[in-house]
């Protein structure tokens, strides 16, 4: 029976300096604890193999499948601000599996080994981390919200040290591609510019297929990833979602939700809520993502300079007036949801300040974010409606005649 499996190796025709060729480390007794039969089925997969001893090797680096050519992706990053030499460090794309419908998407284990990139680390995950991943990942897939996916986990037989010995495990993550802010960074740091443009033309074959119409394609490759990633963290602000580290190498160029690591659903409505335990200054609270994502934004954007404009200072300028466009497009995203959150069927010019008096007296009264709604969070809805125009709450009881 066949298992399925269709793998390309596109980014590894890329040049030999964007990543580095590494098999995975096999592991003693891998065993499966939990398959994404959904996930599995929509790329072609053959459940029923997955599931065998064949397919579970697979899952645990054990066996690579026909046509992977696993290899760790060299990137950079600025974490909590500082700039540092980065890579997958325990984690190996092994191919893009091409789907029945023609997408092209990553499958990478994660907890496969060591890796030039390890620097002191063992390349390897433990199991509650990794489950945590995919029902994190799954749930955020489940709310609308783009994001990485997870279809397999397994245990490796083997104990990881952390702060007690804990269960090996290992992630099988399906991404649109791991292309991030961070890969920019590392190609513009230490490659050619023609390397860097050779990174770009990829990036838009593989994500943004509409550049050949414009003029700029390096401009439309900015203005697409801005756009994009002003949508996913309107998204993530609508839920309350706090994803503790968003340093740039957690920034995906396809607008993807990235690597669930220190991350929490906010529960009492605060925007200095903080869940990372070594984000001591709450450099990426709640109420900051969005600023965070500009800053990240940015750091793209310098990467591009040489590929905008000939001249450096109309290359800046270039790159500035589009990263100014992320806060009215992040407000326009967020406005939109808050609205549907609240039944707001028409827009008004004082939609955003009434939202803002709302979010206010939640901040201050401890209210919930989204899940349970309390007496106490009832009490704030029914003052914010009574400051709301007449004519809105006509529209709502329109709506239920």
């Amino acid at each position: 029976m066949e298992s399925g499996w269709k793998l390309d190796n596109s980014y590894a025709r890329l040049p030999k300096s964007f990543f580095t060729r590494q098999s995975p480390t096999a592991v003693p007794s891998p065993k499966l604890i939990i398959l994404n039969d959904p996930l599995a089925v929509s790329l072609g997969l053959n459940v029923q193999e997955l599931q065998s001893k064949d397919g579970v090797a697979i899952f645990a680096g054990n066996q690579i499948p026909e046509g992977a050519l696993p290899l760790a992706q060299a990137y950079a990053g600025h974490q909590f601000g500082n700039f540092t030499m980065l890579g997958d460090g325990r984690a190996l794309l092994i191919g893009e599996q091409v789907t029945p419908h023609g997408a092209r998407l990553d499958i990478q284990l994660k907890g496969a080994g060591r890796t030039p990139y390890s620097r002191r680390g063992d390349g390897r995950a433990a199991l509650g981390p990794m489950l945590r991943e995919y029902i994190i990942s799954e749930a955020m897939h489940a709310l609308g919200i783009a994001t990485t996916r997870s279809l397999a986990v397994v245990t490796t037989g083997e104990s990881v040290i952390r702060e007690t010995d804990q269960p090996g495990a290992i992630l099988t993550r399906v991404a649109a591609s791991h292309l991030r802010v961070g890969t920019f960074q590392y190609i513009s740091a230490w490659g050619t510019t023609e390397e860097l443009r050779e990174l770009a033309d990829y990036t838009l074959q593989r994500h943004f297929p509409g550049a050949e119409d414009t003029d700029n394609h390096y401009l439309f490759l900015l203005q697409e990833v801005i756009k994009r990633q002003a949508a996913l963290i309107a998204k993530w602000q609508l839920v309350g979602f706090i994803h503790g580290v968003m340093n740039t190498d957690n920034m995906t160029l396809s607008g993807e939700t990235i690597d669930y690591g220190p991350c929490a659903f906010m529960d009492a409505y605060d925007p200095v809520t903080v869940f990372s335990s070594i984000d001591l200054k709450g450099r990426y609270a709640y109420g900051n993502q969005p600023m965070i994502a500009v800053w990240n934004l940015a750091r793209f954007a310098e990467t591009l300079l040489p590929l905008l404009h000939d001249n450096e200072e109309q290359a800046v300028k270039i790159a500035q007036d589009a990263i100014s466009n992320f806060t009215a497009m992040y407000r326009c995203n967020w406005l939109a949801g808050m609205r549907a959150k609240l039944g707001i069927v028409t827009e008004e010019a004082q939609d955003e300040s009434l939202i803002e008096d709302l979010l206010s007296m939640m901040q201050k009264y401890h209210a919930d974010m989204s899940s349970n709604i309390s007496v106490q969070t009832l009490k704030l809805l029914l003052v914010f409606f009574c400051h709301f125009n007449i004519i809105w709450l006509v529209n709502i009881m329109s709506i239920y005649k």
